[in-house]
């Protein structure tokens, strides 16, 4: 065969491929925009359609591959899923692939429109096809954009909340050795929640708040410990560095039997640390962790991590959620502060939250619900404070965590503080579920018998109501008193109380049942 003939050869058969592609492309404007609608719906047929069958075939089949590998590990691969979420290095790569995964998406409904639009081309359908593609692809690049965005969100909270082992310090913290299964010995967790107030007009941090939440690590089963903030004789255990400086206790013995604001529990978190730095050991909070040591003590648990919230942070994570909704059973103040009797130096409320069923609070309201106490005891704040827990864990439901992520992930990362590691983070995520899903109740200390003032508290029979009450396989409850109705139904109800020394369901201590109905 002659070079001429081989290259005639050559030659003529592009023009045949020409030919059957043109045959593909002999459509309407219309037809050409609603394949590309089905291109971008199913990634790869408009090559298929557009006579590029081998090519849109692999793509097609990538996709569902990608698709039903997708469904497969979310389904069948849980804890691989929770590694990933609070894993930094991983979620960066996460991210990548989002994006490259998102340009591919672009490139295909393009290359596919290019390839299924008319041979001949008036202006006005080559605009019409062009905005058509275009809105398709700012289609993608949105929730693309948003996917990454919120997989980096996830990625800064957790290297900013959650510090490695190695990367952090603790006086306290448990060493876990099998960090996939922390709770394999651990029947129950135990977990110190601090409210700290460091706003503007205090001195240093005091920690209003101080809870403990003791969760069961097999069904999420949680009993909630309010500790009173005028609690004075702090204990610490006969092994601790700081027994040997309070063995009877924080207080001042040479003030004798009176109050003593700066021995409260409220003030050991900024006062132990500055008059015995570094007594502990190492530690990135002294003051959490002389809290974790005391409360312990008190309440004859051993506590294994702390969470403390900024109580001014708490506004932002509560207005991110989208707000709590709660039942209010008599008027709480917003602002004031109560000098003592007989004073006239009181600063009185600003406002009231007024009383009434299902009150959607947002951040600011949802704080002042939690900590107002001018004109009310510090047993009505304890029980609104874990009434707020409640509904914050109510209103922590999948929708809201997946359209308001990135807000919630930024909130959080200004609130929280902890000594969890990052190292057990998947469990802790898995145990959290859980707890959404399960009981949780209130344990009664019993006031009147065990603390009636903050001066001598009984730590031992608190610490044995506490012992009791996590033991036994159902909550003790009263039988007596009018049935509740759960908070939903707006009704006025009357709880049954709890006899001292028992627990209470949540939903019934915070259903709504109004003081003057």
């Amino acid at each position: 065969m002659s070079r001429s003939t081989r290259a005639t050869g050559r030659r003529s058969a592009p023009k045949g491929n020409r030919s059957r592609h043109r045959a593909y492309r002999t459509r309407t404007v219309s037809k050409a925009i609603g394949l590309t609608l089905i291109s971008a719906l199913v990634p790869g047929s408009g090559f298929v359609m557009g006579g590029r069958t081998k090519l849109g075939a692999f793509v097609m089949t990538l996709s569902v591959g990608l698709l039903a590998l997708a469904a497969y590990i979310g389904l069948t691969k849980r804890d691989a899923v929770l590694t990933l979420a609070v894993d930094p290095s991983q979620l960066l790569i996460a991210t990548a692939a989002v994006v490259v995964l998102g340009l591919l998406w672009i490139w295909i409904v393009v290359a596919s429109h290019k390839l299924l639009r008319p041979v001949s081309l008036t202006a006005v359908g080559r605009l019409a096809g062009s905005a058509f593609v275009g809105l398709l692809c700012f289609g993608i690049a949105v929730p693309t954009t948003v996917a990454a965005q919120t997989v980096m969100a996830q990625r800064d909270l957790v290297g900013s909340v959650f510090a490695s082992e190695g990367n952090s310090k603790s006086a306290t913290r448990p060493d876990v050795e099998n960090k996939k299964d922390p709770w394999e010995n651990t029947p129950r967790l135990n977990l110190l929640l601090l409210g700290a107030d460091d706003g503007a007009g205090r001195e240093g941090t005091r920690t209003d708040t101080v809870m403990v939440a003791s969760i069961d690590t097999k069904t999420g089963d949680t009993k909630l410990i309010s500790l009173s903030r005028n609690w004075m004789r702090m204990p610490f255990p006969e092994d601790s560095p700081l027994h040997k400086f309070y063995p009877d206790g924080f207080y001042d013995p040479s003030l004798g039997n009176v109050e003593q604001p700066e021995y409260y529990l409220d003030a050991m978190y900024r006062n132990l640390p500055a008059a015995h730095p570094g007594v502990l050991g190492p530690s990135d909070n002294e003051g959490a962790d002389v809290l974790k040591v005391s409360a312990g003590a008190a309440l004859g648990l051993d506590i294994d991590y702390y969470m403390q919230v900024n109580l001014k942070g708490f506004e932002s994570i509560v207005d991110a959620l989208g707000g709590i909704t709660v039942n209010i059973n008599y008027r709480v103040p917003i602002g004031g502060d109560y000098k003592g009797p007989g004073s006239a130096d009181d600063v009185l409320p600003k406002d009231y939250l007024e009383p009434g069923p299902d009150q959607k609070l947002n951040g600011h309201d949802a704080l002042w619900f939690a900590r107002g106490r001018y004109g009310l005891d510090d047993a009505s704040r304890q029980e609104r404070q874990r009434c707020t827990i409640h509904a914050i864990v109510n209103s922590a439901n999948p929708r809201t965590l997946v359209t308001k992520y990135q807000q919630i992930a930024s909130a959080s990362k200004k609130l929280l503080q902890t000594d969890i590691p990052q190292e057990i983070l998947p469990a802790f995520v898995e145990l959290a579920m859980k707890v959404k899903g399960a009981k949780v109740t209130n344990i009664d200390l019993d006031k009147k018998k065990n603390f009636p003032t903050g001066k001598n508290p009984d730590y031992e029979a608190m610490a044995q109501i506490v012992q009791n009450a996590i033991s036994a396989k159902k909550p003790v409850a009263s039988t007596t008193g009018t049935p509740t109705k759960k908070p939903s139904t707006g009704k006025p109800v009357t709880p049954a109380k709890p006899p001292a020394g028992g627990t209470e369901d949540l939903s019934d201590a915070c259903a709504y049942h109004p003081a003057n109905p």
